[in-house]
């Protein structure tokens, strides 16, 4: 028996490992698309404005085929479903530098779009289920590494760019490897199945009450987060007359801050809980978009930024958690906000843009601060993704076996 536990737990040990690989994976060929993004403008010759309609179909075809992620882990099971919709992912990366127009490039990421969101419908959900029989919160790290891979994959890309390579190439080679490395660390992920008297889930079916109001609160932190990075630098240099240099920093401090409050994030969820960390996480976040709105001076709005970043980094990751555990379709319930988060992601860089040139860039962040200050008043709904810490130690313990029921 003792013998059958520890190889449980050392099995469930290898499993966070690698499911923790796969978020890297994917967010490595984020990493390696954005960086490119101006060179695919210059080979297809589409205009500024083209080019943000172009960016507009990857959360298109994320939005319209992420529910069909349920009823492919259904069918194949957990690690199949995972380890096809990945590769289709980094495959996809090769896509858009093929296109030589604005119709395919449209095509292009839309396809694009639609295996990222599938994909990580899968890898969510699975890391949901990984962190229940672990009995303790993972989800944060598993996004720190998705973050760390988004890093990874813009440091490569930014290597490529200034070597002159050419996009087509690098993306191919790029695809190529992390097709093969997505295949190798999706063999030690759980092998979860339904059970077989288990109804499949519907193609398309609205996500349940509670998984919208998850969203809702999803929504504030994307949306905090998109306006965050997206405008940052430019308010800094508009606003607060920051060279180009410090402006450019304060993007990067941004993002640095995600990936490691992700990784580190973990610690602290064990330890207060899923609630009280993202309320407070809320405060921070708001104490931050007043400074922003409020600062002097670039040091203090930097600050704010930072503040920002600090307090949303953990609520997505803990959303997706609350979310898998909302009813009785965990990849259903993750699809539904994902959706939100992803429409969120799309709509707040233009909408930040649109209130500017209404009226100010500080206005802007005033919103940002309210709905910062939405997490405070939101976060009560994220108790549904608490675990019983009574039954952690057994849940780790426990043996897993391939035939265990995807719930």
């Amino acid at each position: 028996m003792a013998t059958e536990a520890g190889d449980g737990i050392r099995q469930l040990r290898r499993a966070r490992i690698a499911i923790a690989a796969v978020f890297c994976v994917h967010g490595t060929v984020t990493g390696n698309f954005a960086t490119r993004v101006p060179w695919i403008q210059d080979h297809t010759g589409v205009s500024t404005g083209q080019l943000g309609l172009a960016l507009a179909f990857p959360a298109i075809g994320s939005s319209l085929l992420m529910p069909l992620s349920g009823a492919i882990t259904h069918r194949f099971g957990a690690r199949r479903a995972l380890r096809g919709l990945l590769a289709l992912w980094t495959l996809a990366l090769a896509l858009p530098a093929l296109a030589p127009n604005l119709y395919t490039l449209c095509a292009a990421l839309f396809v694009f779009g639609a295996t990222a969101g599938m994909s990580d419908v899968a890898m969510n959900a699975l890391g949901v289920q990984t962190e229940d029989r672990l009995g303790r919160s993972i989800m944060s790290g598993l996004h720190g590494m998705w973050s760390a891979g988004a890093l990874i994959g813009s440091t490569t890309g930014t290597l490529a760019a200034h070597l002159g390579v050419d996009a087509r190439v690098h993306h191919l080679v790029a695809a190529a490897v992390l097709t093969a490395l997505g295949a190798l660390v999706c063999g030690g992920v759980l092998d979860l199945r339904s059970a077989p008297d288990e109804a499949p889930p519907p193609r398309f079916a609205r996500p349940p009450r509670t998984a919208l109001a998850i969203g809702l609160v999803a929504f504030c932190a994307v949306f905090a987060e998109g306006a965050s990075l997206d405008w940052s630098a430019v308010y800094l240099r508009d606003t607060m007359d920051a060279s180009a240099g410090l402006a450019a920093a304060s993007t990067t401090a941004f993002t640095l801050t995600m990936a490691v409050v992700r990784i580190a994030g973990d610690k602290v969820v064990d330890r207060f809980g899923a609630v009280r960390t993202v309320r407070c996480g809320g405060v921070l976040a708001t104490a931050g978009g007043l400074a922003v709105v409020l600062a002097p001076g670039p040091a203090v709005a930097m600050g704010g930024f930072a503040l920002i970043g600090l307090g949303v980094a953990v609520v997505v990751p803990l959303a997706f958690a609350a979310a898998g555990r909302s009813g009785p379709n965990p990849s259903q319930a993750i699809a539904g906000v994902a959706t939100i988060t992803y429409t969120s992601g799309l709509i707040a860089p233009s909408a930040i843009g649109g209130i500017a040139d209404l009226t100010s860039l500080v206005v802007s962040f005033g919103l940002v601060t309210l709905l910062a200050l939405g997490l405070v008043a939101g976060a009560e709904v994220l108790r549904t993704g608490v675990r019983a810490r009574a039954g952690g130690r057994a849940a780790e313990a426990a043996p897993v076996r391939s035939t265990d029921a995807a719930k």
